[in-house]
């Protein structure tokens, strides 16, 4: 049952675009006359649900700020993401695929875009509009994303950030292998024991990250004109962006970097929105709530051990039945 709104006078003021992706959660809130009202990027670390309620709980300090009342209002409410596809059947809103929300954003916001290039948490997308329409993703495998940036960014004891700063002052590429995880420290573990620089190091990842993008989802396809970086990656490192248009050969007249790039899925998901999709945001923070209780009731096994105690007795008793052993 959707939940009413005390008013109705306000209806259709605001629309809302909600990208629940698998490491973040962005919000962006449109007036009636399609300016920002209020925008929410967050990282969600697994808790979607708490994270979710968290930005409805913001924006609703927000508009109290202002003297609106978030009860009166009934929004335009579109989902997208990989993360939003259960949310939006249990509200009863649109999900639309993250690659179109995309491309709706960018007729609105760089239509003088040839090809836009976005890199996210766990998947990566080209989207050719001059030579399109042509859209692709890779949401198989984590590999040469962000997650991916994040975990060579551990293996050289820093964040993804701290690469961003060290890549600046590179001198050396190195091949790595980008497509997994895996086969990535494989190439780098050698050159850490061989004291490669980290500045050298951190450059090569983000190159390995772009030509993973551009050999795996372009296939040979050319990527001319006008390019457009979208997502949070390519938004906040710009050392992996400089990759891109290395690799691409770009000038400076063919970039393209919005300067809401990590955004775009949340607001072409605002901007699809239509009088059908209004809801109260409530129902959304409601919905996330009751997921909550439940798994908090959720039947659990107990714990192998209770207390440190009780783990450590049980590998003095383990030690102590070891097998013999002699040489052969």
């Amino acid at each position: 049952m959707k939940y009413v709104g005390l008013g109705t006078n306000y209806d259709g003021m605001f629309r809302l675009g909600l990208d629940i992706g698998s490491t973040t959660v962005k919000a962006v809130v449109l007036d009636r006359d399609m300016n920002v009202f209020y925008t929410d990027y967050r990282r969600h670390g697994s808790y979607v649900a708490d994270t979710v309620c968290d930005i409805i709980m913001a924006l609703a300090l927000r508009m109290r700020g202002l003297g609106l009342y978030m009860e009166k209002f009934l929004f335009d409410t579109v989902i997208t993401g990989s993360g939003g596809f259960d949310l939006a059947r249990r509200v009863g809103v649109r999900h639309l695929q993250e690659v179109i929300a995309d491309k709706v954003a960018l007729d609105v916001k760089a239509p003088e875009a040839d090809v836009a290039l976005e890199l996210g948490g766990e998947d990566s997308k080209i989207i050719y509009i001059t030579d399109g329409p042509d859209e692709r993703m890779n949401d198989v495998c984590a590999g040469g994303t962000g997650s991916f940036i994040d975990m060579m960014a551990e293996l050289l004891n820093t964040s993804a950030d701290g690469l961003n700063y060290y890549a600046k002052r590179y001198k050396t590429i190195y091949p790595i292998a980008a497509r997994c995880g895996v086969f990535a420290k494989s190439d780098l573990q050698p050159l850490i024991n061989q004291g490669a620089k980290k500045e050298d190091l951190a450059a090569s990842i983000f190159q390995a990250v772009a030509k993973q993008t551009v050999m795996g989802l372009a296939c040979g396809k050319p990527i001319r004109g006008k390019v457009a970086f979208l997502g949070g990656p390519l938004h906040f490192l710009t050392e992996l962006r400089e990759a891109y248009i290395r690799i691409l050969g770009l000038k400076p007249e063919q970039v393209i970097v919005p300067k809401d790039a990590h955004m775009f899925a949340a607001t072409g998901a605002a901007l699809s929105a239509e009088v059908s999709d209004r809801i109260s945001v409530w129902d959304i923070y409601y919905v996330m709530k009751v997921g909550l209780d439940a798994e908090k009731k959720l039947e659990r096994l107990e714990p192998l051990f209770k207390t440190y105690e009780e783990h450590h007795e049980f590998l003095r008793e383990h030690e102590g039945k070891s097998v013999e052993r002699a040489q052969l």
